[in-house]
């Protein structure tokens, strides 16, 4: 099977307006695999932005290859498999997202009752129901992301491409919205998407792809990256020595709170415990922070 997304040393540049050129993306490799919910992460100007519209031929690569489901990037047949929703989605303010959602159909290819509905039920489902005939200027920000990913996932894609997906929206616009990809995902869309928002990232994404400078510069499972920053303590009584298992102690009165990198260090700790004499008062696993990755990897990388 072809993967969903294919990127061979990819190149990209652009002119800026002062005729110097710029190196958007350097040398960039990576595949996405059909099924598959992956967070395309980096700081601003690392190159995200170019990559997407790469693989929507928005921007031809000056080298390197780019193909979806096996197709050229950019193709007529490539995009027909492809729901995107770029950074700053733009709509003619006169319209309504109906009328939106009508037009982009249309483009599409898609016709008539089937396509009313269709944009119908899309609307509904982002929480536009009460406002698909309101004008788009009169909508909020947030209001307008939603129109934009109706409009991406019309015509049932079977690869989603969002750039920074959840701008404008509120937490529960957040919430809807995972619950939405996770739904597309079960039916078996692929999910590739950029995003500043960390924790929406650790909810949805499978994998995770960190570039910086246009280059790739790490690529981690979402369990296993979040199983490696969880943090672990123990909360004791008793002269119980953590010698070879961690320097990280806190003491006051006759408690001691030891902490660990990993499982299997406490799991040590818990045998020392019991072992020396000693009691347990408190155990304690700690979700890691993905911001904190983020912004080592991306320090170690400058």
């Amino acid at each position: 099977m072809k993967p969903a997304i294919f990127v061979n040393d990819l190149v990209i540049h652009y002119r800026q307006k002062n005729g110097q050129n710029v190196e958007a993306v350097r040398g960039l490799s990576f595949e996405v695999e059909p099924g598959e919910v992956v967070g395309f992460l980096g700081p601003n100007g690392a190159g995200k932005s170019s990559t997407l519209k790469a693989l929507m031929g928005f921007a031809p690569p000056k080298s390197g290859q780019a193909e979806v489901f096996g197709l050229e990037a950019g193709s007529l047949e490539a995009k027909n498999r492809i729901g995107y929703l770029p950074e700053v989605a733009l709509y003619y303010p006169y319209l309504t997202p109906l009328e939106t959602l009508t037009l982009y159909g249309e483009l599409q290819g898609l016709r008539g009752a089937s396509l009313r509905h269709q944009a119908t039920e899309l609307l509904e489902v982002v929480g536009l129901g009460g406002a698909m005939r309101k004008q788009n200027r009169h909508l909020s920000k947030g209001m307008l992301q939603r129109v934009g990913i109706a409009q991406s996932l019309l015509g049932e894609p079977e690869l989603l491409i969002l750039d920074e997906v959840t701008s404008g929206l509120d937490p529960v616009g957040r919430k809807e919205l995972r619950q939405i990809l996770k739904d597309r995902q079960a039916q078996g869309c692929t999910l590739f998407f950029s995003s500043h928002e960390l924790a929406e990232v650790e909810m949805l994404c499978d994998r995770i792809l960190l570039i910086h400078r246009g280059q790739l510069i790490e690529e981690r499972r979402m369990a296993a990256l979040k199983d490696e920053l969880r943090q672990y303590q123990v909360t004791f009584t008793g002269q119980v020595s953590m010698v070879g298992l961690t320097d990280d102690l806190t003491s006051w009165g006759t408690s001691t709170t030891a902490r660990f990198e990993s499982k299997s260090l406490l799991v040590q700790a818990l045998e020392r415990i019991f072992t020396q004499g000693g009691s347990v008062q408190d155990v304690l696993a700690q979700e890691g922070s993905l911001e904190e990755y983020f912004v080592q990897t991306i320090g170690r990388a400058a």
